[in-house]
């Protein structure tokens, strides 16, 4: 006697099959729909695999036997595993599951659930399926013209995708959306040996690039570091550098446009009870003649990797910008230098910055290498670098708040006597743009997370000591 677990299954397939066939009497065993069926897809593998041939001597069956094989078509289709199935038309399966009845390979159903294919509503339509070709995906089901990608909307065909949540995705649009691009080339940043996306990120501006871009000659702007994307090109300096087109908005070119901001500076500096008793030269240099003025100082400690001002202290003849260069193309030619013989009258024989900078890290630098001329003239000469450098990025980084009130660069630690002392010069200044501002914030984060001993924890060091006076 078979186990009653048995008899049940055995009861419930003939009940199964007289249900069906007197369906089929009443004409619900109709002919499959033309065309080719979609390819399978089982769970996450690869599989595709087409729906079985049409028997030839399948119109010579008798009505029962078409009526059991749409029993035995129904129950198997629900034994499907759980992951996502492309299927045909239900007819079509029958008869070719009816065909193995005579084989000795018989499918086993176990325990089997139906429901009425009426109850098979499309997921994305909210439409019955009715009779066709349907999707079969995370346990709903769907019109093929109703599986949708969740970003471009068009169905999903091909026999892979993403998902994210319950979300479907083509694969290339999933990664559009989470690939990251570098934003220099603008193509998807490659994975490294170890198979991970491997990228660069500035600190401040958050430019993401390829690490190729450090050793493949790509310009960096030598004002604000940004690397050149490449529908942006910048404009070739004649000294080498390369300035970007905001930084190039307010920039200073020659040593007759850098006067009115040496002498707010100097205003600046006489609002602190600083006054500068001398008056000390300042030139707008190439790089070149900076660094050769730097190799003929015998005293002092520079910035590296580039030095972008000197307080000189010897006597030197300089080559001083005195034309500015004008725009050819992305090039800036023309420019006309002029030497000039710097004497010694005092502890300080002249102020050289770099040209080609925006005003206010021009102004920055030549904040600093004033205060570098303050202490040699009021006789602190051999201050250690870390104490001097220090001491002078505060100035730098006093004046740039002056100029930028309300700015973001670190949480402000200068004394409220020198805010006030420069309120009569900050009245005087125009709005600047959101572009200057925001150039504005990056030189004060440069200054106040530098990583060098002298201008970084000297910075921090004396900053905190201006902060909480003893």
């Amino acid at each position: 006697m078979a186990p009653p677990n048995s008899e049940r299954k055995s009861r419930f397939m003939k009940w199964l099959g007289k249900l069906f066939k007197s369906g089929s009497n009443r004409g619900g065993a109709r002919g499959g729909v033309g065309g080719r069926a979609h390819p399978q897809i089982l769970g996450e593998e690869n599989v595709v695999w087409s729906a079985p041939a049409r028997s030839v001597d399948d119109r010579s069956r008798t009505g029962k036997e078409r009526g059991d094989a749409i029993a035995l078509a129904m129950a198997e289709d629900w034994k499907q595993p759980s992951g996502c199935s492309r299927g045909t038309n239900d007819q079509d399966l029958a008869r070719s599951l009816q065909d193995t009845l005579n084989s000795s390979s018989f499918p086993s159903y176990g325990t089997t659930q139906y429901c009425h294919r009426n109850l098979r509503l499309c997921s994305g339509c909210q439409r019955d399926i009715g009779y066709g070709n349907y999707l079969g995906c995370m346990g709903k089901f769907f019109h093929p013209e109703c599986f949708c990608c969740r970003s471009c909307g068009y169905p999903i065909t091909e026999t892979e995708f993403s998902l994210s949540g319950n979300d479907p995705y083509h694969k290339s649009c999933f990664k559009e959306l989470t690939h990251p691009k570098c934003e220099v080339c603008h193509q998807f940043i490659p994975t490294n040996a170890a198979g991970l996306i491997e990228y660069r990120c500035h600190p401040f501006w958050s430019q993401k690039y390829c690490p190729s871009h450090e050793h493949d000659n790509t310009a960096r702007c030598c004002s604000c570091e940004r690397l050149e994307s490449r529908d942006a090109r910048y404009y070739s300096l004649e000294d080498g550098r390369s300035l970007c087109l905001e930084c190039m908005e307010s920039a200073i070119m020659d040593t007759g446009d850098c006067q009115p901001l040496y002498h707010a500076i100097r205003d600046y500096y006489e609002g602190m009870n600083m006054k500068l008793d001398q008056q000390i030269p300042m030139l707008l240099v190439q790089r070149q003649a900076l660094n050769e003025a730097i190799f003929g100082e015998k005293n002092g400690y520079h910035h590296m990797p580039e030095t972008r001002g000197l307080c000189l202290s010897e006597e030197q003849t300089v080559a001083s910008i005195q034309k500015r260069p004008r725009i050819g193309g992305h090039r800036l030619v023309g420019m006309r230098t002029e030497p000039r013989k710097l004497t010694r009258k005092c502890e300080v024989t002249a102020i050289l910055v770099l040209y080609g900078l925006p005003r206010l890290l021009t102004g920055a630098i030549l904040a600093h290498e004033l205060m570098h001329g303050w202490l040699r003239l009021k006789g602190y000469r051999n201050l250690n670098p870390e104490v001097e450098e220090g001491i002078c990025q505060v100035l730098s980084y006093m004046w740039l708040e002056s100029e930028l009130p309300g700015s973001k660069g670190m949480p402000s630690t200068s004394t409220s006597a020198a805010s006030s002392s420069s309120s009569s010069s900050s009245s005087k200044k125009g709005e600047k743009s959101q572009v200057e501002k925001k150039l504005g914030d990056f030189f004060m984060h440069q200054i106040a997370h530098d990583a060098t001993p002298a201008y970084g924890e000297g910075f921090r060091s004396a900053n905190a000591a201006v902060s909480n006076p003893l």
